[in-house]
């Protein structure tokens, strides 16, 4: 007698698609990747467990973070941090940015966006074919400029951009440039 898989639930689908889109979009910056659902609670269920430490600007997400057995904490020593709207560029100077030796420390940011207006960016680095341009708005004056100040690679922090169902990665290596 053959058994079969156990039965998969609809949020275990779900986490996994969205951890699918969110690695497709952090191997090809610029890309349009789709959740199942949009906000961020997707990305909670695919990335959040009881080992990360999260900062959430958004105190409607906590609930979920904390049912994940996540840790809260403040921005300066989360790995996981949701920005609803980042109203001023210097909180990315609040961030982990990692260590020559563990530059995987550096944060995940996520941030709420409008993908497909405002000012184009033309994106460049590891898993870009050439360039690629996109346009993002929601974001404060400066921003890409902070970003760029901060970067160091290997150090920095990966960039999750989420307006909706949609999302676009942008990591440590992409070189942004305001066009």
């Amino acid at each position: 007698m053959s058994q079969s898989a156990p039965l998969r639930s609809v949020e275990e689908i779900e986490a996994n698609a969205s951890f699918d889109a969110l690695l497709w979009a952090l191997s090809r910056p610029g890309q349009i990747q789709h959740l199942p659902k949009p906000g961020e609670a997707a990305l909670i269920d695919a990335l959040i467990d009881r080992e990360c430490r999260v900062y959430s600007a958004d105190p409607l997400l906590v609930p979920q973070v904390m049912r994940s057995g996540a840790e809260i904490a403040d921005m300066a020593s989360a790995d996981h941090v949701f920005l609803a709207i980042v109203q001023d560029s210097e909180v990315l100077k609040s961030l982990q940015l990692g260590s020559d030796l563990y530059p995987d420390e550096g944060a995940t940011v996520i941030i709420r966006c409008k993908l497909g207006a405002g000012p184009r960016l033309r994106l460049s680095g590891p898993g870009v074919n050439g360039t690629c341009d996109l346009q993002v708005a929601g974001l404060p004056d400066g921003f890409w400029q902070t970003r760029a100040q901060v970067m160091r690679y290997p150090t920095g922090f990966e960039l999750i951009l989420l307006d909706g169902e949609r999302l676009v990665a942008l990591p440590r290596s992409t070189t942004v440039e305001v066009l």
